[in-house]
């Protein structure tokens, strides 16, 4: 059983909470280890943040940033490619107390979209850039050129060249057929303020059309958080979230007064049904209640909560260990 509720600290604040994922799809039994290693990388690194003087933001842009390293997920190195063989990323970041968010795509040669679109949000007036615009926005903020190439896993030139090929294998999950590689990534945390901050990151759909744009930096559709309400990330068939605003679906169903739980598998599997295309989400009520549901076959996740790290990948499974 997942441990639904966070704790209050004697002083009265809540006690601070992350939870990640890292991409729903059809993973193979081969990566599930690498999975499991990177979203506890990840929570841990966010976790840190949180008990160290951190806000929500800045421990959610932490725990995206540690899987944007890592080609275990569809962000930053390792994500899929376009028909023309380039990386082209995106990534959005939200803030529940005053609903300011920050938004990119079309992101090819930068390492970490979270963190430029973390400065749309606390740098600019807007809410989304996209292509050169957010290029020579991220070089103003003194973000490093790195050569796109050096973004290219050899996983995902295998997942190109397959689809290529074969013309039939669009995933968000990459590797070979029926094995599923990597996947989107997102985080959700509240402060010990109650502050809630979303974060999610990715390389899209493999063999996507130049210039596609998916989900994720759809704030509704990949990222919601408000205070008032909870927080949101979501992972899966892009379109599909997309047109369903998945995130901002569950929001709505908790402001109605389902908890996290309830309103994120209600909404998982209404997408799901309406159209007949697979997601995953994370949801931490205001006050912190844990939402995790995916109607793929399998999802990375993990959270911490009193010295434990909690996670899993398969339905209705829950480990443990410790801090």
């Amino acid at each position: 059983m997942i441990p639904k509720t966070l704790e209050v600290i004697e002083s009265g604040a809540m006690k601070p909470i992350i939870i990640v994922h890292g991409g729903a799809g059809d993973i193979s039994e081969s990566r599930i280890q690498g999975k499991f290693d990177g979203v506890k990388v990840a929570v841990r690194a966010g976790y840190e943040k949180l008990m160290n003087g951190g806000n929500a933001l800045d421990s959610v842009e932490a725990a995206v940033v540690s899987m944007e390293l890592d080609e275990n997920f569809n962000a930053g190195y390792g994500s899929v490619l376009n028909l023309n063989g380039e990386v082209e990323m995106e990534a959005s970041i939200m803030w529940g107390q005053d609903l300011n968010s920050g938004a990119v795509t079309l992101i090819k040669e930068f390492q970490h979209p979270i963190s430029i679109a973390r400065k749309v949000l606390t740098d600019t007036p807007h809410s989304f850039l996209g292509g050169n615009g957010a290029k020579l926005f991220a070089l103003e903020k003194g973000f490093q050129q790195v050569p796109p190439e050096s973004l290219i896993s050899e996983s995902a030139k295998e997942a190109l060249n397959d689809f290529l090929n074969k013309g039939d294998d669009q995933r968000t999950e990459i590797g070979k057929k029926d094995e599923g590689g990597v996947g989107t990534v997102g985080a959700v945390a509240i402060d010990a303020d109650g502050h809630i901050a979303v974060a999610t990151s990715t390389g899209g759909i493999n063999g996507k059309m130049v210039g596609r744009i998916g989900d994720t930096p759809l704030i509704g559709g990949g990222t919601y958080a408000d205070d008032n309400v909870g927080g949101i990330s979501t992972t899966g068939h892009g379109e599909s979230i997309l047109k369903y605003c998945l995130a901002h679906t569950i929001i709505k169903l908790m402001e109605g007064g389902l908890d996290a739980d309830t309103a994120t598998r209600q909404a998982v599997i209404g997408m799901t049904a309406r159209l007949n295309n697979t997601a995953g989400a994370i949801t931490l009520s205001k006050n912190g209640d844990v939402g995790i549901h995916f109607s793929s076959k399998r999802m990375a996740w993990a959270y911490v909560k009193n010295d434990k790290v909690y996670y899993g990948i398969e339905h209705d499974q829950t480990l443990e260990e410790p801090l």
